[in-house]
């Protein structure tokens, strides 16, 4: 819970509520364990739902159900209320008649937001509400807490976030988002293995941080005295790994960049990465077309995604489209030929207000300029290729074209969903790019990748043509689920601590 101390009621109904677990334990297991329901509200409601009073009556279905307490409507004689499970909510009624002084009494002590048990059989309401008439109640949790104010759809972004609980227990939506969040890896996962390729688990502490230009985390293992990172990728030991002859492999991972937080970037996050042996960048762009096609069939049941109040359709072909044909196309009066001279792009970036560091190559120029004039606007499903050589250390250099490589981003509704590349299996190239990088980190840049020498020696034994690819798994999510921020989406999204929010 939050540090914030309760408002004053709050500490009331806290003391009440505890007051009566003093209760519970006087007369009772506070707490039982024993209790076994057989039906979901959900269930229920598709097998029962259409039926009629007088075909509930006849058939007398008795159900044993159990949930949180959501509403109540306390009479005389007979209250109702409605109970909420992982599936949705049922309705309770309640006659002391039925179910006896003591435990009518007992009911009428309940509170929002307590677990309680119930068994009984099923009819239909006057207004044709299908419920459970009740023959057995039993206090199962005690909440000592209240519900928030206004739980019902809980709106604070805030409380929302950081007590991930409250948010599941008020909003129907959230409940959804994440049950389709489990969809999407499960289809993920399914659409690989079924093309044969192996899951595997690659470590998440490691000496050299290595297959992203990212900036780590940085911790410490006591026993073997040596300084590790948290990955910012797994991608150079899945690659050792189509070394060693698996030539097909994937991990569902979670990575950690020690970067900016805003609506499309969280320090842990996570991604799916795979890698083939005997395939390119091509083969890999078509492999996305077909996954995400079956992704979003899987789990909306339709290849249409209306995002953010557009729509969008992934059963048409991606389209295809260069860096810098891009930055021509959304950039009226720029000639393809001079953006790749330094000076004529340092002079398009001053003209588009895009900020560079003088340590920028033509290359990293350019990228700068997309990722500020050309992404947002990369609505439909567009596959974006030739990225500059300088900002692709991993990449194979094209074979017709050095300046780039041979590698693609994946964009959706301006969000860049995958990364992928033809991957650079020749090892005095990739020894070359990693002093690079080390040359850059050691002109201030904390994004620039180390020289890792054991990749390295990986890769004189041999990597075969391969392809590789990166998808956000969040984002993904985002995108087929309608959620503008990522931490709609991540369970416990990193905050800023409660004493500096706000």
């Amino acid at each position: 819970m939050s540090d914030e101390p309760p408002r004053e009621d709050d500490q009331e109904q806290i003391a009440q509520r505890r007051s009566k677990l003093s209760r519970l334990r006087e007369d009772a297991i506070a707490f039982p364990n024993d209790f076994r329901r057989d039906a979901l509200a959900a269930s229920l409601h598709a097998t029962h739902g259409d039926a009629t009073a007088e075909a509930l009556d006849a058939t007398a279905s008795t159900a044993v159900v159990a949930g949180r307490v959501m509403t109540r409507r306390l009479m005389g004689r007979a209250s109702f209320a409605h109970l909420q499970d992982v599936s949705g909510r049922i309705q309770i009624y309640v006659r002391r008649d039925e179910v006896g002084d003591d435990a009518y009494a007992e009911f009428k002590r309940w509170d929002l937001g307590d677990i309680v048990g119930v068994s009984g059989v099923l009819f239909k309401t006057r207004t044709g509400e299908l419920s459970i008439k009740a023959t057995g109640l039993r206090m199962l949790t005690k909440s000592l807490r209240p519900l928030p104010e206004k739980f019902h759809g809980l709106a604070d972004q805030e409380t929302r976030y950081r007590q991930r609980y409250l948010d599941l227990i008020a909003n129907e939506e959230s409940r959804r988002a994440f049950a389709a969040r489990s969809k999407v890896v499960e289809s993920l996962r399914r659409f690989l293995v079924e093309r044969n390729f192996l899951e595997v688990e690659t470590p998440m502490m490691q000496v050299i941080p290595g297959g992203a230009v990212a900036r780590p985390f940085v911790t410490y293992h006591n026993a073997l005295d040596m300084q590790l990172y948290l990955r910012v990728a797994p991608e150079l030991y899945l690659k050792r790994l189509v070394v060693g002859g698996l030539e097909r492999v994937f991990e569902i991972n979670r990575n950690f960049r020690n970067e900016g937080i805003d609506t499309q970037h969280n320090p842990e996050f996570t991604m799916l990465e795979f890698y083939q042996a005997y395939a390119d960048f091509n083969d890999f762009m078509d492999l996305t077309e077909s996954m995400m096609r079956e992704v979003a069939h899987s789990v909306l049941g339709t290849t249409v995604v209306d995002y953010q109040g557009q729509r969008y359709d992934l059963g048409r072909a991606f389209e295809r489209m260069t860096i810098e044909d891009s930055i021509v196309r959304f950039n009226p009066g720029v000639e393809k030929s001079s953006l790749r001279d330094l000076e004529q792009v340092r002079s398009l970036a001053a003209r588009l207000s895009v900020p560079i560091e003088n340590s920028f190559g033509a290359g990293k120029i350019l990228i700068e300029i997309f990722e500020k004039t050309v992404e947002p606007r990369l609505q439909q499903p567009t596959f974006m290729t030739a990225f500059p050589t300088e900002v692709s250390p991993l990449s194979r250099r094209s074979d017709t074209d050095p300046f780039v490589t041979d590698r693609f981003e994946f964009f959706v509704a301006g969000l860049e969903l995958a990364n992928g590349f033809s991957e650079l299996n020749d090892p005095e190239d990739q020894a070359e790019r990693f002093r690079e990088q080390a040359r850059n980190r050691g002109a201030g840049d904390e994004e620039a990748m180390y020289y890792d020498e054991d990749y390295i020696r990986a890769l004189e034994h041999g990597l075969p043509p391969a392809a590789g690819e990166g998808v956000g798994v969040d984002r993904l999510v985002m995108f087929l689920t309608n959620r503008s921020s990522i931490r709609d989406v991540i369970l416990f999204p990193h905050l800023r601590a409660e004493s500096a929010a706000g």
